[in-house]
């Protein structure tokens, strides 16, 4: 295995791969909690993570491609292919053929969809709002002061997942 191949596994050789580690563990958690704690606070919401994630990254991205999603997104091609068919059915997308490839279409949020990733943005930020206020100052303020570490981390990894590897 590789320098880099041990990166992308979370296996960071040196004095960084305990700490590595236990930051990947804190955050799954942290998602799992998250997710369920969403869950628990709008059972009203029928849709899948995947599916809100894709939904999420049109909203922001106007216009993407399933090709393009399913890169950013780190998904196989035929399963965004299936989210983007659901989510089509439900009203939650619009689907346009590309005006330079009449092969491809291109995708952008209908207002339901775009509804669905607001209040799915709304119930985790009540749920981190509530967490947090259960949680003494100091450990408040710690987690705010890491917001900006966190962002680095993410463009890192971001990267790191745009760079091809070179086995």
């Amino acid at each position: 295995m590789t320098a880099r191949t041990s990166h992308r596994r979370g296996r960071e050789p040196g004095p960084h791969g305990a700490q590595a580690d236990g930051l990947a563990e804190g955050i799954a958690r942290l998602r799992r909690a998250l997710r369920r704690g969403a869950r628990v606070a709008d059972p009203g919401n029928t849709l899948a993570v995947a599916q809100l994630e894709l939904l999420g990254a049109v909203v922001e991205h106007p216009g993407s491609r399933p090709g393009q999603l399913a890169k950013q997104l780190n998904m196989r091609p035929n399963t965004v292919t299936t989210i983007v068919n659901a989510l089509t059915a439900h009203g939650m997308l619009d689907r346009v053929t590309a005006a330079d490839d009449k092969r491809a279409v291109e995708l952008t949020a209908t207002e339901a969809g775009q509804q669905a990733v607001l209040a799915w943005q709304a119930t985790n930020a009540a749920v981190l709002h509530l967490a947090l206020s259960s949680l003494p100052a100091t450990q408040r303020r710690t987690l705010a002061a890491a917001v900006p570490a966190l962002d680095a981390l993410a463009a890192a990894i971001d990267r790191l997942a745009d760079t091809p590897a070179s086995d």
